[in-house]
């Protein structure tokens, strides 16, 4: 799979079936069946064209582990149709680009860390909660790896929504990295978040110092302004 996507796809959505007033939304590994269904959905999601051997690695369990959103309450056989997705892979942690940020324990042999790689939901099933049920679906795993140290991923820094999913999940964002994503001919920046897990922390990077910093100037600023203006009046 490629890190940076090559164009924009044409958007070819799918109809989607209407949803139940009371979905009943389940989990479940994704399969060979859901190829098809897969690719559409990252056709019709990211402006990202990935390769077929992306796919084949996620639907037959090469080295990537995967997980589908369903809708058991969807009729006329949709019921085990995707309606969401988080694909990941383990990495070794001293392969990893934020290895300066992990504080190693040899006594755990090879530590690893899983990484995000692709997740998504169908516009319909937005704002349920399917997100956030996908990813805890991969720290459950993760954390059940005894030697893996971590959940991380990149996401495009005008993402908002995602951004602020995260930071509710507990991720800390550790990095900026400019210029990270190549889409139709612009560069974009990246924010890295990391999900410490196992008794794993990380030592304060420059983007978590720089914020902190940042924040205490500020509150600083404010309450010298305002002790001012107490002074001013008469308060002490």
């Amino acid at each position: 799979m490629s890190r940076f996507p090559r164009g924009f796809v044409e958007n070819s959505s799918m109809e989607e079936p209407k949803i139940s007033r009371r979905p009943t939304i389940c989990f479940r590994p994704i399969n060979p069946s859901d190829l098809e269904r897969l690719e559409q959905i990252h056709r019709d999601i990211f402006p990202i064209r990935y390769e077929s051997e992306f796919f084949q690695n996620v639907v037959n369990g090469g080295d990537i582990v995967s997980w589908a959103a369903i809708d058991r309450s969807r009729p006329d056989g949709h019921s085990e149709e995707l309606i969401g997705f988080v694909t990941a892979k383990i990495v070794l942690a001293k392969e990893s680009e934020i290895s300066d940020l992990i504080r190693y324990d040899s006594s755990k042999g090879e530590e690893t860390l899983v990484y995000i790689l692709t997740l998504g939901v169908v516009e319909t099933y937005r704002k349920r909660g399917i997100a956030k049920s996908l990813i805890n679906e991969v720290v459950k795993y993760a954390s059940g790896i005894p030697v893996c140290r971590g959940v991380y991923l990149h996401v495009i820094a005008h993402n908002n929504p995602a951004i602020r999913l995260y930071k509710r999940m507990s991720f800390r964002c550790v990095r900026r990295l400019h210029g990270f994503y190549l889409i139709n001919g612009q560069h974009f920046d990246s924010y890295l978040f990391v999900y410490f897990i196992n008794g794993s922390r990380s030592p304060c990077s420059p983007l978590y110092v720089q914020n902190t910093s940042i924040f205490c100037i500020l509150n600083y600023f404010c309450c010298d302004v305002s002790l001012r203006f107490l002074h001013r009046w008469g308060y002490r």
